[in-house]
């Protein structure tokens, strides 16, 4: 049973919003005991919901990725959602490089201290995200003073200070790392990024190394998107079998596993999951949504830089999911972790990416304004039937 605490939310905000007066304020301390009462209530529902971290204990880590809100303590239901639901957790944003190292010389931890420590007292396994990728990265990193293009060099010596830096901030604290992000095109060739233009193929490598030296502890992963595509998928087992040969350390290839309702198969992710496993390492779901929108480009890509122009066809469900969709979604969900569940032992972390329907970056991507419905919690942070199914699945009714 699915139980919502939007009607309290929406008195609160009522109350909260109202101008004042008199009369509002007599109406206030009326309502106000019977809020309290209410909130109490479902706040005892809330406890008694079957938690994700719990019921897939023993199979593989159950994580979200968070933005600043849910971390720092302003979105105060999104934190205790998180604290109730997952044991692991991966930033959105406050670790990529244009927020974590906007101008040379200077380095800004205040978000990402705040993230880490949310997670220290959490008891959570902490993952960052992410160190060398060709997005949101200023432009200062690849050009000297002048403005020019750096040497090989020059970047390698900007790199390996970035990685020590800040992998070395949180040694021993930060238990894994996507050290480098999307480094592949769609054929499995590697991206003509700045990192490879400048450096060289083996950028990766020495991204890796570098990585290592600063924590060796820590997990390193490689963590792409599409590798339902054979491709693709081709290009990174050729990847991680070369760092391999060449002793470098990687832990796992994390596969971020962007879905739609009707794409990638059942089948498709089971051989995904088995091909990337074959090379020897573990599999890790880093970015998990299903998209229930309509497709507006053929691109199949995940990159954030992407935006189409499209009419308010493309935005079907503005006000709500239909439940003949919550129940589509509900299968999918329940589809797709079967599969991990098949695979545990391979399978070490399921991380979504968001934790309720809105905070998902697919509100916004890749037209602007969309209403999506692709996680397991609504907009109030409430379980939705693919909650369910997903529970039914790590706990089946004849268990």
């Amino acid at each position: 049973m699915i139980f919502s605490l939007s009607v309290p939310f929406r008195v609160f905000r009522a109350i909260r919003g109202s101008s004042g007066g008199a009369v509002r304020a007599r109406k206030a301390t009326h309502v106000i005991p019977s809020l309290v009462a209410t909130l109490f209530a479902c706040a005892q529902i809330q406890a008694q919901t079957p938690s994700l971290k719990d019921a897939f204990a023993g199979a593989f880590k159950i994580g979200a990725a968070l933005n600043v809100n849910q971390f720092s303590g302003v979105d105060a239901r999104g934190a205790a959602l998180v604290k109730a639901q997952f044991n692991t957790i991966s930033p959105e944003n406050v670790l990529k490089w244009e927020v974590v190292h906007p101008r040379p010389g200077v380095y800004d931890f205040t978000q990402s201290d705040r993230f880490v420590a949310f997670g220290e007292a959490n008891g959570m396994f902490i993952v960052g995200h992410t160190l060398v990728w060709h997005s949101q990265v200023p432009r200062w990193v690849f050009q000297d003073s002048a403005g020019k293009p750096l040497t090989r060099d020059a970047l390698l010596a900007r790199m390996r200070d970035h990685i020590q830096t800040v992998v070395g901030r949180y040694k021993g604290r930060i238990k894994g790392w996507d050290v480098v992000n999307e480094a592949l095109n769609e054929d499995g060739t590697l991206r003509h990024s700045p990192w490879q233009t400048i450096i060289g193929d083996d950028y990766i490598e020495k991204a890796f190394e570098f990585a290592h030296e600063a924590d060796p502890s820590a997990e390193l992963y490689y963590n792409d998107y599409n590798l339902e595509f054979p491709a693709k998928r081709a290009g990174v087992v050729a990847l991680v079998r070369k760092l391999k040969r060449e002793g470098i350390t990687i832990t796992a290839v994390g596969s971020q596993t962007h879905d739609k309702l009707a794409f990638p198969t059942p089948a498709r992710l089971d051989s995904t999951i088995t091909a990337l496993a074959a090379t020897g390492v573990k599999v890790n779901v880093t970015e998990l949504d299903v998209d229930v929108l309509p497709s507006v480009t053929q691109n199949r890509t995940a990159d954030v830089g992407l935006s189409v122009r499209a009419n308010s066809s493309v935005n079907p469900y503005p006000d709500s999911l239909p439940a003949a969709v919550q129940q589509q979604l509900a299968k999918r969900y329940a589809d797709i972790f079967r599969v991990l569940l098949a695979h545990r032992g391979t399978v070490d972390r399921v991380t979504f990416w968001g934790v309720g329907d809105g905070d998902s970056w697919l509100n916004n991507w890749p037209v602007r304004g969309r209403t999506s419905y692709p996680l397991l919690f609504d907009r109030a942070d409430q379980p939705k039937p693919a909650f369910d199914a997903v529970i039914r699945v790590a706990r089946p009714p004849h268990a």
